[in-house]
């Protein structure tokens, strides 16, 4: 299992395109990928799961990876929050 702390750095957060955008970078993983924040663990995979979270600008999060492919999951998560706006 991997787990990645990481800032959503897009000072508007994350709207409704890049949560699919995320969703669908997640599910390119035979890994498990999950978003925590506080004490919510969200799938990546979800795009109902994701929208709940509400992520703003500056907001602290851990993504959590975990099987085969969970390194390359959890770079490729990291990679798109990058540079998602």
């Amino acid at each position: 299992m991997i787990k990645k702390p990481l800032k959503i750095k897009c000072d508007d957060g994350l709207d409704a395109r890049p949560i699919a955008l995320l969703v669908q970078e997640a599910s390119q993983y035979e890994s498990r990928v999950f978003i925590e924040i506080g004490s919510k663990k969200i799938n990546a995979k979800s795009i109902m799961g994701m929208m709940s979270l509400k992520l703003s600008g500056g907001e602290d999060l851990t993504v959590v990876a975990e099987g085969v492919d969970e390194e390359a999951a959890a770079n490729g998560i990291e990679k798109f929050l990058e540079h998602a706006r």
